[in-house]
């Protein structure tokens, strides 16, 4: 019956709609377009590209505003200009203007020198303490990961005590016991995020003991350090280092929140925490003082933290 429906079609053949590449007899015309190569298709090939290969549009702004904070605290003398603690009291409490275009502090310190010059403090800070909580984090989950049930179960309430308690409380405790200064800061904001990274370490940790690699392994008589070493931890480096990206934007803030309370970075030193606070007295008269260095906090913060979303949405995509 086909055939007498439609004679240029075989038997038992059922009728085409004409597609881009043809015309409504049939016959091809333009440039034919395979099934693959649709527009839908060739959309979600370049969007998936984009997803795995690339920051996107966001992380890559984000990853220019931490490579110019890195210059920053390199080489603070190619964006601040005067020296950050050169002081002049004849230009005290001036306003952003020509020459001085963060204004000038109490002591006639130029702000843009200073908040620039404080880009090495609080990104050192977030660094180190990030790197600090990383290590403190990945040994407890590892150790709660591959060890036994006694282990685990001591690691996991210790973490749980840690995560009730809030973070700025646990890094208040450790500068009460090492006492004030930037260093003590860093430890304190890297042992009080330490649970969290602990926490993610034990669940990919025992994902991975439980995987087949790991199990071949065994049975083939490796030593335990060598699973742990060449089976273990690599599974857990990229969500390591996507989370600990993360963390650096925290670390700034809670080391900048420090040194607003007076246990950060000594004065007259460059720190944004520091200078937030010494502009409290000057909110009304020259509020410039504060809205740099808070400014600045909340850009470098919001930078670390999106291009870390964008490093884990990539490893993701992997």
């Amino acid at each position: 019956m086909s055939g007498i429906l439609d004679p240029g079609l075989p038997s038992g053949t059922e009728p085409v709609a004409p597609g881009p590449g043809t015309d409504p007899d049939g016959r091809s015309g333009g440039t034919p377009t395979r099934p693959s190569e649709t527009s839908g298709a060739r959309a979600g090939r370049r969007s998936e590209r984009f997803r795995g290969g690339t920051l996107g549009p966001a992380g890559t702004i984000a990853a220019a505003v931490v490579a110019v904070a890195v210059i920053a605290a390199l080489w603070p003398a190619l964006l601040g200009g005067a020296h950050p603690l050169a002081v002049s009291p004849a230009e005290a409490l001036l306003p952003p203007g020509p020459g001085r275009p963060f204004g000038t502090d109490e002591s006639g310190r130029d702000v843009l020198a200073r908040v620039v010059a404080g880009t090495r403090a609080s990104l050192l800070v977030g660094v180190v303490a990030t790197l600090v909580g990383g290590v403190t984090g990945v040994l407890l989950g590892v150790l709660a990961g591959l060890g036994g049930r006694v282990v685990d179960a001591v690691v996991g309430r210790v973490t749980e005590v840690a995560f009730a308690l809030p973070l700025l409380l646990v890094a208040l405790v450790v500068i009460a016991v090492t006492g004030p200064g930037p260093v003590p800061a860093m430890l304190a904001v890297g042992f009080a995020t330490a649970p969290g990274y602990a926490r993610i370490v034990r669940g990919l940790v025992r994902t991975a003991r439980a995987s087949q690699v790991v199990e071949t392994a065994v049975l083939l008589g490796r030593s335990p350090a060598a699973i742990v070493f060449r089976h273990v931890l690599p599974a857990a480096l990229w969500p390591i280092v996507a989370v600990g990206t993360l963390g650096i934007g925290q670390a700034v803030v809670w080391a900048s929140a420090l040194s607003y309370l007076g246990v950060g970075t000594p004065p007259p030193a460059p720190e944004w925490g520091a200078m937030l606070a010494d502009g409290r007295t000057y909110l009304q008269t020259a509020p410039w003082m504060s809205t740099f260095p808070g400014l600045a906090i909340v850009v470098l913060a919001t930078a670390v933290t999106v291009l870390g979303r964008a490093l884990r949405r990539r490893g993701d995509a992997r």
